[in-house]
């Protein structure tokens, strides 16, 4: 029967499809259509049209407490509340949902009706109608424990997701403590303190504060107080920084807050301390509020800074003080970057003290070496006062690396190429590098940096050779040494040449370099900014005396042949015999541009002064503490290199000893010397000084190369990686160049071949 009747449904569904198809004049008539299917097919769709449908899926939970908001206030002995709590609830019907737990409830409301309650031993429900949102209004009110100094109570926080809300407490309460919950905000007006709280949601809270300024009983104290003023004044290029460093130890009372006085004119950079709360400043007057009054003592750090007109001066400047105290000891260190000198007239209540009085706290505060110090008593409406008249020197620039000494040893080759090695001993405190740069045509072949290998790297301006820094190994001076290849023209039978060294670009106080060319050439000088080592004033010693010619006058006074204008050099000593450093040497002359020329002596003693012009000139000796030496009617020609030394005595700076010589005149192109027999016999052994010219000419072919190029020579033989055809026998021919900065030295040469 259920078959026959489904059958009869589907067969008019058919004749109402085909109805339908009927009254569409576009598309034909047909015949009744029909639909054919698997009898299983077609019972399976049979069962599901009769299966009932299933239950909706329930909610896991009937109802949630999303968030509550909690507004409590205290007043006299309790404190009460209203808690505004959202939820949903997710099932339909009536449900009973938990609310609060602990506490007493005065009010429950939905909305504008009331919220039916149930009460469960601690636990207060609510009967909620679902599936909706709500939201709850509950009053509640607890009891307010006082116990000496304090007063708390217990909140209980409903056990929604989050729970915050605000604490209204009486009084100016900075020590309101909420356990657990953090404390988020306080604000503080009208007596009272409001507190925002982040609750801890289902835990019942313990809240506290202070109860001295809500205790009807508690008795006003008037606030005793005592003040240290430590005060760091700071002398910048454009600007004055003063931090003082308040002290402060209550002695009666609890102060809420410290009123401070600024000096005027001064910006108020920034305010800190371990007890301060807030700060608030109007005007010169600044008020800093005390997170925690009862404390017996409060640290403050206050900075202050204006700007000044620089240069030189005058600082009219008052200080930071408390007016409230009932004592304010203070001092005051004066400080500044670069080199000033300060004047500060006597005023009252001001003390000059030595800067090793000072207190310990302040002298760790000054970053730059104190140059005065001041200690004062405050009394009531006399604040101290300063007036420092300030002049400010420029700084002079100081090298950050410098070389004592580098010594160049070249080899030259017939074929034009030149070997050289440069050694020099540094002495450095921050330069990163050494810049150097090589002549044209020329290729570092090995650097060694405190007798390791090291990389140099290249730069659009010169090869930078990496330096040892102070603080790094090692600590006091090292050796840089680098050898370099120069390809230069081949040598023809006869031309002239140039050799150059690199320029770097640190200070060196002497170069020695040697130069040792092949046997099969005879080459001489003539030109460059060097000078022969032979007529280098001061180091006779380091040459043979077959190499010297050189003639005495008055006992400290030589005179050597040179190439060039003249050249004043020499050592001088005490009467110990002991080489003495910064002695000022001032040259004057009628003939010189500047009238004055002066340098001063190096560690050793040593001085030079070269590229002077002929003439007649006087000679000074200057230091502090010993007697001004004076050398007159020094006569100096043209190939004239003068060696005048000096001994100094201990004695007043007014004490001068004056000696007065005529110096001989040598000849640098005849070698020949217009000198009494006494003073000849005495310097040639009873020979004439043209005998030992002619001599030393002789000999000047045949100068021994040093053991530097002996060293290079065997480098270039088995170790540095660059082939060159080194000669094994020629002449050494030796230059000095004295204070290179940054420039180029350089010897021109004539040569023939033999």
């Amino acid at each position: 029967m259920t078959m026959r009747l489904t059958s009869m449904i589907l067969a008019a569904a058919l004749a109402a499809v085909h109805g339908a198809s009927a009254q569409q004049p576009s598309r034909p008539t047909d015949a009744a259509r029909s639909v054919t299917m698997p009898l299983n097919e077609y019972n399976r769709l049979v069962d599901l049209a009769n299966r009932p449908p299933g239950p909706a899926p329930a909610a896991p939970v009937p109802a949630v407490l999303s968030t509550a908001d909690l507004q409590i206030r205290v007043e006299k002995d309790s404190a009460r509340g209203a808690f505004t709590l959202s939820g949903n609830v997710l099932r339909p019907g009536t449900h009973r949902v938990v609310l609060l737990t602990g506490g007493a409830v005065l009010d429950a409301t939905l909305g504008d009706r009331p919220l039916p309650m149930i009460s469960e031993k601690d636990a207060h429900a609510a009967l909620l109608e679902g599936p909706g949102a709500f939201t709850a209004t509950l009053q509640w009110g607890g009891a307010v424990t006082f116990a000496p100094g304090r007063a708390s109570f217990t909140l209980p926080v409903p056990p929604a997701g989050t729970a915050s809300g605000t604490i209204d407490v009486p009084g100016e309460q900075a020590d309101v403590h909420i356990t657990p919950g953090l404390i988020s905000g306080r604000t503080i007006a009208n007596g009272r303190t409001r507190v925002d709280v982040t609750f801890k949601p289902g835990a019942p809270t313990q809240v506290s504060w202070s109860m001295r300024d809500s205790a009807p009983t508690a008795a006003a104290r008037e606030v005793r107080a005592l003040a240290d003023v430590l005060t760091l004044v700071t002398l910048g290029e454009s600007d004055v920084r003063m931090a003082a460093l308040v002290d402060v130890s209550v002695v009666q009372g609890q102060p809420r807050s410290l009123g401070v006085q600024l000096p005027a004119g001064y910006e108020t950079v920034s305010v800190t301390g371990n007890s301060l709360e807030s700060s608030a400043q109007n005007g010169t007057a600044l008020t800093l509020t005390l997170s925690n009054p009862a404390a017996a003592r409060h640290q403050f750090l206050i900075v202050l800074e204006k700007a000044h007109a620089g240069g030189t001066f005058v600082l009219e400047t008052g200080f930071v003080t408390l007016p409230a105290v009932q004592r304010e000891r203070g001092e005051i260190a004066i400080t500044g970057a670069g080199t000033l000198e300060l004047t500060a007239p006597a005023r009252d209540g001001l003390t000059r003290i030595d800067v090793r009085e000072l207190n310990p706290a302040l002298q760790r505060l000054a970053r730059d070496a104190i140059m005065s110090a001041f200690r004062y008593q405050g009394s009531p409406g006399a604040p101290p006062q300063l007036s420092l008249a300030v002049r400010r020197f420029d700084d002079v620039g100081v090298p950050a690396a410098i070389a004592d000494r580098a010594t160049a040893t070249t080899l030259v080759t017939g074929e034009g190429r030149a070997l050289t090695q440069i050694e020099l001993v540094i002495q450095n405190r921050a330069q990163p590098f050494l810049r150097v740069v090589l002549p044209p045509n020329a290729s570092v072949v090995s650097v060694d940096v405190a007798g390791q290998p090291a990389k140099p790297a290249l730069g659009t301006d010169g090869i930078r050779v990496p330096l040892l820094r102070s603080g790094f190994r090692p600590r006091g001076p090292y050796t840089v040494s680098f050898v370099y290849l120069h390809d230069g023209a081949p040598f023809a039978r006869k031309g002239d040449a140039q050799l150059a060294l690199p320029r770097m670009d640190i200070p060196i106080s002497l170069i020695e370099w040697e130069v040792f060319a092949p046997d099969q050439y005879r080459m001489r000088v003539t030109g460059g900014n060097v000078i022969d080592r032979r007529a280098f004033p001061g180091n006779s010693g380091m040459l043979t005396p077959a190499r010297e010619t050189i003639i005495r006058a008055s006992g400290s006074f030589t005179e050597a042949p040179v190439s060039g204008p003249p050249v004043i050099g020499g050592v001088v000593r005490d009467q110990a015999g002991a080489a003495l450093p910064g002695v000022t040497i001032a040259v004057s002359s009628p003939s010189l541009v500047e009238r004055t020329r002066s340098t001063m002596t190096d560690s050793s003693g040593r001085y030079m002064l070269s590229t002077l012009t002929p003439g007649v000139y006087t000679v000074t000796f200057r230091l502090q503490g010993f007697s001004t030496v004076l050398r007159e009617n020094v006569s100096l020609h043209d190939g004239i290199a003068a060696t005048i030394d000096a001994t100094l005595r201990v004695g007043g700076a007014s004490e001068t000893v004056t000696v007065k010589a005529e110096a001989p005149i040598v000849s640098s192109q005849a070698q020949q010397v217009t000198l009494s027999g006494s003073l000849a016999e005495s310097e040639t052994g009873g020979g004439s000084i043209n005998q030992a010219a002619g001599q030393s000419r002789r000999t000047d072919q045949a100068s021994v190369p040093s053991q530097n190029v002996i060293n290079l020579q065997q480098r270039a033989a088995g170790v540095l990686p660059v082939r060159v055809d080194v000669p094994r026998t020629g002449t050494s021919h030796q230059f000095v160049r004295l204070l290179v900065v940054d420039d180029a030295t350089a010897v021109d040469l004539r040569y023939k071949r033999k």
